[in-house]
């Protein structure tokens, strides 16, 4: 069967084609149906499917279209990361304890995508417990990384990256604590956005059988993912903004505008490595490839500067901090070994391992000691923010790596340039953006000799979400972007 013409498209262009009456919400909603039944087989990217529901919320849009109404997604047909309540579906976390779980209500971040008219078509898979950087569990199985089927889309947002890569629909949704937006769309070649601390209201994704209540969830977000950066824009609009039964109550967002709308006007401090974890030839080559790009069309590109805050100490303060709020649902007896095991760590030893065991025995009053550190982080970036439009820097050191499922993470291994290292020193880089909160948005920039694709992440000013996806839009329009994998050329 040919690939439809409608596959690959943007969501913009596609809301332009429903409005133009080229294309129904149908057509379009049955064209990424077909297209999942034929493909996804092989890459297992998504774990619940939703196509009945999908089809009657189809025929309402194109009802409504044909009415004349507008809404910013109306008819357009998506995925939603299995984390996410979906009233009627299960929601599971990839825990197998919770295979049964039935949501009975919408997310907010649901609600709010289908009220802006937006089609969804089922969930895509996630590791246990969102915890991992390959997405598999004993519920649904493992996925697949669509431009090589035998290595990781990524994750935690595994499922929803390949789900885009693969042209299940342009838009889909995720969360990000440890890099799971920008990781896996780095590793499948696909954009997403990692929005400013608490701009998303977070209500019913959480992990069940917990009660869908307002909360922040301490360094973690929930955002957008897209094959086009003015997507992500587009479906961010949509999902940001308070709990309306919390913050809400008092508070409107009002996002200030990007700094600038041409490339030339923009200022960028660009990072293509640090000794803390180095990045391979391969991730280098389209930082550098990228600087070249941008100092021809005029932008102010600068390779270092006193005011990045230094990278090491933030790297540990972050491993320490992420590993603390996360013990909070470990098991007693997992708990109790790490909290003998951080005791027992020398008092010199500040690698990265040793700060993520002594996060998880991270008394109170040490959090908080930790917290102020954070307060004095944020307060540097403001100050690079006065100089800087943003900060482009890697992802992750490598491109997409083999499925490796061995049970302990600490233990695992990844190459960079013929050497080897701790595979969750991997949080360093998207922990450059998570710690102190900020907005970034990550973009694809090419492939990797081995056809693999690479990426860049651009990081911005607290709350100013609009610069960095307003620089991937130009990057993207100057220089291209998405390019689908071979294997689904049909």
């Amino acid at each position: 069967m040919a690939k439809s013409e409608w596959s690959y498209k943007s969501a913009v262009e596609l809301s332009a084609a429903l409005t133009a009456k080229k294309v129904s919400s149908v057509e379009l909603t049955q064209d990424a149906i077909d297209r999942i039944e034929r493909h996804d087989g092989k890459v297992n990217a998504i774990c619940v499917r939703d196509f009945d529901r999908a089809l009657d919320a189809a025929r309402t849009a194109d009802a409504a279209l044909a009415r004349g109404e507008r809404k910013p997604l109306l008819g357009l047909p998506m995925t939603v990361k299995e984390s996410y309540n979906v009233a009627g579906l299960p929601t599971t976390w990839g825990i197998p304890a919770q295979k049964d779980y039935i949501a009975k209500e919408d997310a907010l971040p649901i609600t709010r995508v289908k009220d802006a008219g937006t089609i969804v078509l089922g969930k895509t898979n996630v590791p246990l417990a969102l915890a991992d950087w390959q997405s598999y569990n004993d519920i649904y199985g493992t996925t697949n990384n669509p431009y090589d089927l035998g290595r990781t889309p990524g994750g935690s947002s595994g499922g929803s990256s390949a789900a885009l890569a693969a042209g299940y629909g342009p838009l889909s949704i995720g969360s990000d604590i440890g890099g799971s937006l920008r990781v896996p769309a780095f590793h499948c070649g696909v954009y997403a956005h990692k929005p400013t601390f608490n701009l998303v209201a977070m209500r019913g994704h959480v992990a069940p059988p917990a009660p869908p209540l307002p909360f922040e969830r301490d360094l973690s977000v929930i955002g957008p993912m897209a094959r086009s950066a003015a997507d992500l824009s587009l479906l961010l609009d949509v999902m940001a903004g308070p709990d309306p039964i919390d913050a809400g109550l008092a508070y409107r967002l009002e996002l200030p505008a990007a700094r600038h709308s041409a490339l030339r006007d923009f200022r960028v401090l660009l990072i293509d490595t640090d000794p803390v974890l180095p990045t391979d030839t391969a991730v280098r080559g389209t930082l550098n490839k990228l600087a070249d790009h941008l100092a021809k069309a005029g932008v102010k590109i600068e390779r270092k500067s006193p005011l990045l805050p230094d990278f090491a100490a933030s790297s540990r303060l972050y491993m320490r901090m992420l590993m603390s709020f996360l013990a909070a649902s470990f098991a007693p007896d997992i708990y109790a070994g790490a909290k003998a095991a951080a005791a027992a760590l020398p008092e010199g030893d500040n690698s990265l391992a040793a700060e993520r065991l002594r996060g998880i025995a991270l008394s109170h009053r040490d959090w908080v000691v930790a917290n102020a550190g954070r307060t004095r982080l944020r307060a540097q970036w403001r100050e690079l923010f006065k100089t800087y439009d943003a900060v482009i820097c890697p992802v992750m050191p490598t491109p997409a790596y083999p499925h490796d499922h061995s049970e302990d993470q600490e233990t695992r291994r990844i190459t960079i340039d013929g050497k080897k290292y701790a595979y969750p020193d991997q949080l360093a880089w998207p922990g450059i953006a998570t710690l102190p909160g900020l907005p970034s948005t990550a973009i694809p920039t090419g492939f990797a000799p081995d056809g693999l694709p690479v990426g860049v992440q651009i990081v911005g000013p607290w709350l100013e979400d609009r610069t960095p996806l307003k620089l991937a839009e130009l990057i993207e329009r100057e220089f291209g972007g998405f390019v689908p994998p071979k294997m689904f050329d049909d």
